[in-house]
């Protein structure tokens, strides 16, 4: 086989497998208890976004009952039993051979192994000069910690006990404080009185690295004041490599070098403000369907099985640029890769993000993606989230008490538990957290279960608690709305305008071709995206389309304190304007037969498309949408709008909201649609900002983060969401390799609807004069790696005195809250552990690594390019120059290159007739592939680069090599 198609991030063999569950011996079976709460999407607690009934709706003991329940119509008891069993067998035929059997001709066994070995033992964090003085600090305060303590760090407490999504236990003893984690890339989750922001993929299409920074500050000012540690945040993965995915809304676009620097830059205005970003999900989380354990009837979630290749240069990719940031956490996803849960794949935590990336922080779980204990832990992962194993809100953690057990038991060696909590107490030294000006230690000032004054600190257990205050209703958005509004605005991209716009705030707004009758403009605006609906917050986590689309729904979402709708906006811009009539039809079934559409000159028409993550579902959309259509049938309406305004001959305005790509050929073409906007998802600001470029208060400059195709097909066969599962453990192949979006575009010769990067102006720009100027030669391989900086912490290896993690006396228990005591430790029996094959013997390190980022010479600059670009119409306007790479051509025919990768983009404003220089430095990482032979980024020092600039993937009109 060809090396570069081994699947190098595999699990260990079965027989390992079965060994590490052996060291939970204490727990139920897989069989018996390795089931999600998502099993039924009804009933998944992250739906219970403030529940005003407390107790533990969604406890797994009624449906364990369930299964342990024979059916009554097996004895013949049960008419209405025997229905259901019908229904369902029928059902399930029906699935199966639908699923062609699941495919089990090509999947019979289990999961198959990959070809490359396990990684161990974890390397230990401290290396790195930047992070040189947080772990000397933490170092300090581990060796002051009992054992119960540092399990405490690493283990949540569990679903719902506590204020945040996410809550650590303390290590009162030493002063450290319990951290609080909470969602999301778009705001503060389950918050009051915070902003929402626009959504990730409005901020990718911004390409503005200073907003990627400030929508990233913003938050991080916000969270801080509400007494958040962490954000989980932002989104990297999914990719974007299906562009039907329910969550690519939640990343910047389908390229890495645009998630790259826009995850980098927000890491950063995150950081600056002291508290720890969380970069997810890693990796190849790239659909909802089969995502995770027994969500969609499986067993097993998915596995994406990708190459070494493929998974260093696309998928690995933006996550380098958050760890070169500096990043304080990772999570880690629901799904497995190359058959390895991610969360346990000893080959992608320890071999690539800890030796290859120099990964100085912590690994976290996402929420029950930790699906083993010993051996999650051997593989890497350092926090385990919320704490609860296999079941939501049941208190039976993987870790906790187990963690402590293996400690004494020596299945989990003490040296990687003390990495693993030094790794978290280096971060929180790091991002300053110590500082009690900032963090003032008590916790959060809201609940995210509750909108009342006062409950219960852990609503999650049915135990008897006092009630105590818990929302503080702290208004923490300051001025933030300036920055949503901006950000929304730029991410705004301008598809198609055959001067129509910009609009004026009087009679003047239609086109020249438009013959004007006698009295005022008549304007009407159709669509129920254009109107409030029932409200931003009217379905729980957003999880339903409804009025104005400005979030997807999910984790990622957020209480909106308010939702400017576009009609509010719009018709505000004409008030009190004799010479307009604005009619409003708010809805997608407007009374066209009564003749509506005849009087109106200038008609707007609203539509959208809406996703989300996989634990909810609307009408059709279960996470992944089903299609690339608009939804509640949005082209029919923009198609009987074109053609009955005015008779067909008034000017037509489109304005799409959207969580990704969406088909427009039903009426794109047709010559009344004038212009065309598509708005993404803008959050709170949504009609303002989108006023603002409607009415040119706002140049357009938002460009496409991913390509509109003109269907589905045209993005090749892996870019469709696996609706039905090919396997007990369903089989994702990710065959197409490199490419995804424009460069699959771009290999097929396939002509896009709307290239990636485009998006048209008010005014127009030049481009001329390329400079290429060589700052280093080209030389193969980076560097050698150098030395680490500096040496990590050693601790007593000495395993702590039993006595230690037993209750303390007189201590009062919480049910379901996760402790990290043991009742008794009669029954620890020390054995030597079987641990995996190669665990006693230091892995060598990748030539690849040697610092945050990797090796430092992957970061040096080898060439920079100068272009020189105008304005050349009449109107001040932002320029999005952008950078794209060509490799030299038949140089070395085994390896394969896309024709075109984005290394580079900018974006500035630019007063009319004005010429300002741009230069683009292009580091060795960005001319590198990843070479699968030499284990290493390589440089092709045969043939020349090319480099190619313009204003998007298919408008590069001056070129340079090198």
């Amino acid at each position: 086989m060809d090396s570069s198609k081994e699947k190098l991030l595999s699990p260990t063999d079965e027989w390992e497998r079965e060994r590490f569950r052996r060291s939970f011996d204490a727990r139920d079976s897989d069989l018996d208890s390795d089931l999600d709460a998502t099993e039924f999407l009804q009933s998944d607690p992250l739906t219970s976004s403030k529940p005003s009934a407390p107790a533990s709706a969604f406890s797994s003991q009624p449906r364990n009952r369930w299964l342990r329940k024979p059916c009554g119509c097996l004895a013949g008891r049960s008419t209405r039993c025997l229905i259901g069993c019908l229904v369902v067998f029928a059902l399930v035929l029906l699935a199966l051979s639908g699923g062609g059997f699941f495919a089990f001709n090509k999947y019979k066994q289990a999961p198959p192994d990959g070809l490359s070995p396990p990684w161990y033992p974890t390397p230990k964090g401290g290396t790195a000069r930047t992070w040189a003085e947080a772990y000397r600090k933490a170092s300090e305060m581990v060796a002051r910690m009992t054992l119960p303590e540092k399990v405490n760090v690493t283990t949540g407490t569990g679903w719902k006990m506590g204020p945040a999504v996410g809550n650590t236990g303390p290590a009162a003893n030493v002063g450290f404080p319990a951290l609080a984690l909470q969602d999301g890339p778009l705001g503060i989750r389950f918050a009051d009185n915070a902003t929402a922001f626009p959504a990730g993929v409005t901020v990718g299409a911004t390409w503005n690295k200073e907003l990627m920074y400030q929508w990233g500050k913003a938050h991080a000012v916000e969270a801080r004041k509400k007494g958040v540690n962490a954000i989980l945040g932002p989104c990297i993965g999914p990719l974007g490599r299906m562009p039907a995915g329910g969550r690519n809304w939640e990343g910047f676009g389908a390229d890495p070098y645009l998630q790259g620097v826009a995850a980098s830059q927000s890491i950063k205005g995150i950081q600056e403000e002291g508290v720890m970003a969380t970069i997810k999900h890693l990796v190849a989380n790239e659909q909802e369907h089969f995502r995770q354990s027994w969500e969609w009837g499986l067993p097993n979630g998915l596995s994406a099985n990708i190459d070494d290749r493929t998974m260093h240069e696309l998928y690995l990719w933006p996550f380098g640029d958050a760890v070169k940031a500096g990043v304080a956490s990772v999570m880690c996803s629901y799904n497995m890769i190359n058959n390895s849960y991610a969360c346990g794949n000893s080959k992608l935590l320890n071999g690539l993000l800890r030796d290859e990336m120099g990964f100085q922080g912590f690994v976290m779980s996402d929420w029950l993606a930790q699906r083993s204990g010993v051996a999650s832990a051997l593989a890497g992962l350092d926090m385990t989230m919320p704490g609860d194993g296999l079941f939501w809100e049941d208190g039976k953690s993987l870790w906790g008490p187990e963690l402590t057990r293996s400690i004494l038991n020596g299945s989990v060696p003490l040296e990687r538990l003390n990495d693993m909590v030094t790794r978290i107490v280096a971060a929180w030294y790091q991002l300053g957290q110590d500082d009690e000006s900032k963090f003032d230690r008590k916790g959060p000032n809201f609940s995210s279960w509750t909108d009342e004054p006062e409950g219960v600190f852990a609503p999650g257990s049915p135990s008897e608690q006092e009630s105590v205050p818990v929302n503080q209703y702290v208004n923490v958005m300051g001025d933030h709305a300036s920055i949503a509004r901006r950000i929304a605005a730029e991410g705004t991209v301008l598809l198609k305008n055959t001067g129509l716009l910009p609009l004026a705030r009087n009679a003047t707004t239609h086109s020249n071709q438009t013959t004007r009758r006698d009295g005022p403009l008549q304007i009407a605006i159709f669509g129920e995206d254009a109107g409030p609906g029932d409200g931003p917050n009217h379905c729980l986590d957003r999880g339903c389309n409804q009025g104005t689309l400005a979030s997807g729904w999910g984790s990622g979402s957020v209480e909106f304190p308010y939702l400017v709708t576009p009609v509010e906006a719009l018709t505000k811009a004409w008030e009190g304007n004799e010479d307009v009539e604005v009619t409003t039809y708010l809805t997608n079934s407007p009374p066209f037969q009564k003749g509506i559409l005849l009087d109106a000159e200038l008609c707007i028409v609203f539509a959208n498309a809406d996703s989300g993550e996989g634990y909810k579902a609307w009408e059709s959309v279960k996470g992944d949408r089903p299609d690339l259509f608009l939804q509640k049938a949005g082209d029919d309406l923009i198609f009987e709008v074109a053609q009955g305004c005015n008779g067909g001959n008034g000017d037509v305005l489109v304005v799409i909201h959207t969580v990704g790509p969406v088909v427009m050929e039903k009426w794109i073409d047709l010559p009344n649609v004038k212009a065309v906007l598509l708005a993404n998802l803008p959050g709170q600001e949504s009609g303002n900002a989108l006023a603002d470029v409607i009415f040119g208060d706002v140049n357009p400059s938002g460009k496409l983060p991913w390509t509109i195709g003109k269907s589905l097909d045209d993005y090749g066969e892996g870019a469709k969401i696996m609706y039905m599962p090919n396997g007990v453990v369903p089989q994702q192949d990710f065959s197409e390799g490199l490419y995804v979006d424009y460069r699959h575009f771009d290999k097929r010769g396939i002509e896009p609807r709307f290239e990636f990067g485009f998006g048209l102006s008010y005014t127009a720009f030049m481009f001329a004069e390329c400079v290429v100027t060589e700052v280093k030669p080209k030389s193969a391989l980076p560097a050698p790696r150098p030395k680490d900086f500096a040496v990590p912490p050693e601790y007593d290896p000495s395993i702590p005195d039993e006595e230690e993690v037993l209750f303390p006396d007189g201590f009062r228990k919480l049910e379901k809250y996760v402790y990290p005591y043991l009742d008794t430790i009669d029954d620890i029996v020390s054995e030597p552990y079987p641990y995996p094959d190669g665990y006693e013997y230091k892995q060598p390190p990748s030539s690849a690594g040697g610092d945050e980022g990797g090796n430092p010479d992957l970061w040096e600059t080898y060439v920079t390019v100068s272009v020189n670009v105008t304005n050349t119409g009449d109107k001040a306007g932002q320029v999005v120059p952008q950078l794209y790479l060509g490799y030299p051509k038949d140089v070395s025919a085994a390896v394969d290159f896309p024709i075109k990768v984005l290394r580079g983009f900018d974006k500035f404003l630019l007063d009319k007739h004005e010429t300002r220089t741009v230069t683009f430095n292009l580091t060795r990482r960005d001319l590198s592939y990843w070479d699968v032979k030499s284990q290493n980024w390589a440089m092709v020092v045969e043939g020349e680069y090319t480099f190619m600039v313009g204003q998007s993937s298919r408008d590069l009109p001056v070129s340079g090599t090198w």
